[in-house]
């Protein structure tokens, strides 16, 4: 490999401090660099008990308080033997990485601002943050296609459904990371938002012909690797036709997910795309990966396919003796270890890392983390973002004078993930903006109704002017197809009401939800639940600001009814 092209640029002094630090490894140590862990606690006993087991090439942070945050760098930085790529899912913001970090905005908020200025905002914000806790690598931009809306963990961490808007999204967000020193991840490589399951949980499929995959995925990808992209994340998902493509001889028993796939790393995205940067596994806990071979041979099998580094274990000490076993064995040669290695002292020499840095201080990332600038700009993408799919005419603007009395359907899930940046209690505030602002807001309880026994329609339009519904269902991991679980009996909470009574939908955290209500006249997506999109959803529903935002996918699922 040449390490002075793309994307390292490295310079002569550069590529011999890449080749003296691997020619003093030990090949522990070797294997060693080949782990990316995740620090989930962030604590001095989690970090000890690691470093008791190998010396890692780099590691994982889960949004933790700023000092602590803080702390974890700087130990770390005082364990390791060599110098550590720090990664977060810096997806939305620096709240990837820190509590109390700026959420701009999702990828699916970013993306119907229309403006990719506003990812270029949001990666300035990812940066900013992030280094001032000590990050270096961004596990972003996402440049899956939202294709699929039956797929539970794509839309709204995803720039879209349309290719060239996800290109430019995603090439933008990486050249300015990269301008700030980070390294850019693009993944879920070869494509994720197609299928309808979720590889978290099984090895999920891409089903497109080659020259469909070329023409969306492949071009997303080869857009954002000409970009300079210094990283590539690989998703535990089958692409059978490239794999038939790229090796005739292949059964379908033995085609595997792109983590596990020689012909798709080295054949497709080595040769085909041309990508020289690093490549490293997705989470190596899910179970699109734990199903596909045994975790003895998967292990060192992910390295000895094309991948230069193996996120996260299952259990730290015995996925690194699987790996010292399959170097031992001859799965992963000697030349295929030390090209890995290479890679990853490479991208450490491209951010610098080669050279001594001070301890963070928490003086100064005080002045970063959620700096005026930042939620300046969260606020701008709010504003811009919230789209009014459909709309019942003359229902909007609501007003107490107009609607006094308004029944509030709050639908929110009880396990949102922060690390996602889904708010929990988004309902609940937004149900005390409405009382604010001088609502008369009744919640409805479905366990007040049984069957044959429901209250009088005639009651319930005698009683309210306005129904709200509020759904903040995310798109998250671990989680099937269904979006919207009714409640008992009979979907109570179901909108029975719409002929009747003015009816107003929001849904907070998935664009999708109105297949589930499609005779719901009134329909606005949020793609968020941060401060500036539950302000920004109030002030357009009161008509203080107007809608701007364009919906980047196909709200209605393409389906009729959703359109009457």
């Amino acid at each position: 490999m040449d390490l002075k092209a793309k994307p390292f640029y490295l310079s002569e002094e550069k590529i011999a401090w890449v080749k003296s630090q691997l020619s003093n490894m030990t090949t522990e140590e070797k294997a060693g660099q080949l782990f990316c862990i995740l620090f989930r606690e962030g604590t001095k006993e989690e970090v000890d008990e690691l470093y008791e087991i190998l010396q890692p090439g780099g590691c994982m942070f889960r949004p933790l308080p700023l000092e602590s945050s803080i702390e974890l760098s700087n130990y770390v930085r005082e364990k390791t033997k060599y110098p550590m790529l720090v990664a977060a899912n810096l997806e939305k913001g620096g709240n990837g990485i820190v509590q109390g970090g700026t959420l701009v905005g999702s990828p699916l908020e970013i993306a119907a601002t229309g403006e990719v200025e506003m990812a270029v905002k949001m990666a300035r914000v990812c940066a900013r943050e992030g280094a001032a806790v000590g990050a270096n690598w961004s596990f972003a931009p996402i440049i899956d296609i939202d294709e699929n809306f039956r797929n539970p963990i794509t839309n709204i961490r995803t720039f879209g459904s349309n290719p060239d808007m996800v290109a430019d999204m995603g090439e933008a967000y990486v050249k300015e990371i990269q301008s700030h020193g980070f390294a850019a991840s693009i993944k879920h490589f070869p494509g994720d938002g197609h299928d309808e399951r979720d590889h978290h949980l099984l090895t999920s499929v891409n089903e497109l012909s080659c020259e469909k995959w070329d023409a969306t995925c492949g071009m997303v990808y080869q857009r954002c690797i000409d970009a300079g992209a210094l990283t590539c994340m690989i998703g535990h998902i089958m692409l059978p036709n490239y794999s038939k493509k790229l090796d005739p001889s292949i059964k379908d028993e033995e085609i595997l997910p792109a983590s596990l796939s020689k012909e798709l790393l080295d054949g497709l995205l080595r040769k085909k795309l041309g990508f020289e940067g690093l490549i490293i596994t997705d989470a190596s806990t899910m179970a699109g990966f734990t199903m596909a071979m045994s975790r003895e041979k998967g292990v060192p099998s992910s390295i000895a396919a094309g991948c230069d580094m193996f996120l996260f274990s299952r259990n730290m000490r015995e996925d690194y003796e699987y790996m010292l076993k399959g170097i031992k064995e001859g799965i992963i040669t000697p030349q295929r270890l030390d090209e890995a290695v290479t890679r990853i002292l490479a991208l450490k020499a491209a951010l610098n890392l080669d050279t001594p840095r001070a301890d963070i201080q928490l003086e100064d990332a005080k002045q970063a983390i959620g700096c005026k600038e930042h939620k300046d700009w969260a606020t701008e993408c709010a504003d811009k973002a919230v789209t009014l799919v459909k709309e019942q005419k003359g229902i909007l603007p609501i007003s107490p004078q107009k609607y006094k009395r308004v029944l509030f359907y709050p639908i929110e899930a009880k396990d949102c993930i922060a690390a996602y940046g889904v708010r929990e209690g988004a309902c609940e505030l937004i149900k005390q903006k409405l009382i604010d602002l001088g609502f008369e807001v009744t919640e409805f309880e479905p366990q007040q109704l049984h069957e044959g026994r429901t209250r009088a329609t005639k009651d319930m339009v005698d009683n309210y002017d306005l129904i709200i519904y509020i759904a903040n269902l995310s798109t998250k991991s671990n989680q099937t197809t269904v979006r919207i679980e009714w409640a008992q009996p009979m979907g109570a909470n179901c909108p029975h009401y719409i002929q009747e009574i003015p009816t107003i939908f929001c849904s907070i955290e998935n664009p999708y939800h109105l297949l589930d209500v499609p005779r719901v006249k009134t329909f606005i997506n949020t793609y968020c639940s941060n401060d500036p999109s539950i302000d920004a959803l109030i002030d357009k529903l009161t008509g203080k600001s107007e809608f701007k935002g364009k919906s980047p996918v196909d709200p209605f699922c393409g389906k009729w009814d959703a359109r009457l």
